[in-house]
């Protein structure tokens, strides 16, 4: 069988590692493309993931979305046909289907992409999409009536994504993504060190909100706060605060913020977490990230909450940040830590692969 799996952002290389090395242990071949965004091709890099590099994130405004959306998905098309090893039947004997003649792939395979989904339906390749957070609308009403199977949490409630298109493809799993690309995580002190960072005295890793730029938030908004709040502990207090930027433009700006430790390049950022003694993250899957590793987490996410965090809210294993004066910058009690959950990345790989399934 052939596979092809598109990583458009940076969490998508960490889902899809296992999948990627799940599929390659039973013998089948996979093909890797990857947008030139935010961290993903350090990822790739770090990983060691072939991939080939096809496209650039177009900007944050609706019509640089359509712009590159378009753009891309048609390079992914060429690429793609160029990618033909022949007609005939799947190189898979685990009855999963047959190519049709002049296919280049069996399946198509992505995280909120897309770019995948609108290439591989012009090629007439089955293709299965994963999201956790159901209210991105515009990216939804591509992905969910383009893809035949779409992989979700089960925090989700199916009807929620009907208006997309995705009645009747919805496919389900228990628990957190991240439970399931972490299963076989073990941290790494190496870390520390590549970031001179003392494991005696408090650790906070902060992740940006997800704006291209961020000028106006360094005053305005809670995140403008928590940073204020966390430059005065790191030259007070010593606290050391590792800031991971989503963009380079994010990057130079952290990087002038007095007593922050701004990355240059990509990082085992899952290992920061395990050793933090706080996460503070405006997105979502840092934050999960450190739920799944059993680590303190506060959210400053602004919009409209998904599900999953709703869940996680309610179970006291995320807070909702509403003022600075909540975080604690306390060395964290270990021994307190959350039992970490581990699930088999298999049961994702068995759900995105059930279009071709007989």
């Amino acid at each position: 069988m052939r596979v092809w799996i598109d990583l458009t952002n940076s969490p998508h290389v960490l889902v899809m590692r296992p999948i990627i090395e799940a599929l390659r242990e039973d013998g089948h071949e996979v093909q890797v493309t990857a947008r030139d965004f935010a961290q993903t091709l350090g990822l790739l890099d770090r990983f060691q993931i072939d991939h080939t590099v096809i496209g650039r994130h177009r900007g944050e405004r609706l019509g640089a979305k359509a712009i590159g959306l378009a753009s891309r998905s048609t390079a992914l098309v060429r690429w793609a046909r160029a990618q033909r090893a022949g007609d005939g039947p799947s190189l898979s004997g685990r009855g999963l289907g047959a190519r049709r003649a002049g296919q280049p792939f069996d399946v198509a395979l992505g995280h909120g992409s897309n770019d995948v989904s609108v290439a591989a339906k012009l090629l007439g390749i089955p293709c299965s999409t994963m999201f956790d957070y159901e209210w991105a609308q515009v990216q939804h009403h591509v992905n969910c009536r383009l893809a035949q199977a779409v992989v979700v949490p089960d925090a989700i409630p199916p009807e929620r994504l009907y208006r997309y298109g995705a009645k009747g493809k919805v496919r389900a799993y228990e628990g957190l993504k991240e439970e399931y690309y972490l299963a076989d995580f073990r941290e790494s002190a190496a870390v520390l060190e590549q970031l001179s960072l003392d494991r005696a005295r408090p650790i906070v890793l902060v992740r940006t909100p997800p704006e291209v730029s961020l000028y106006h938030r360094f005053e305005n908004d809670l995140f403008a706060q928590v940073l204020g709040r966390l430059r005065e502990a790191a030259q007070r207090d010593g606290v050391q605060v590792v800031v991971l930027p989503r963009t380079e433009s994010q990057r130079a700006e952290c990087r002038e913020v007095p007593g922050f430790t701004v990355p240059e390049r990509a990082i085992d950022a899952q290992s920061l977490i395990a050793f933090a003694d706080l996460v503070i993250s405006a997105g979502g899957t840092m934050n999960r990230e450190a739920v799944a590793l059993g680590t303190p987490v506060y959210t400053t996410f602004e919009g409209r909450p998904g599900a999953v965090d709703e869940r996680l809210i309610a179970q006291g294993r995320l807070r909702k940040l509403s003022g600075v004066e909540e975080i604690d910058l306390a060395k964290r009690d270990e021994a307190a830590a959350n039992a970490r959950t581990r699930r088999d990345p298999r049961v994702l790989l068995d759900l995105l692969l059930s279009p071709i399934r007989p």
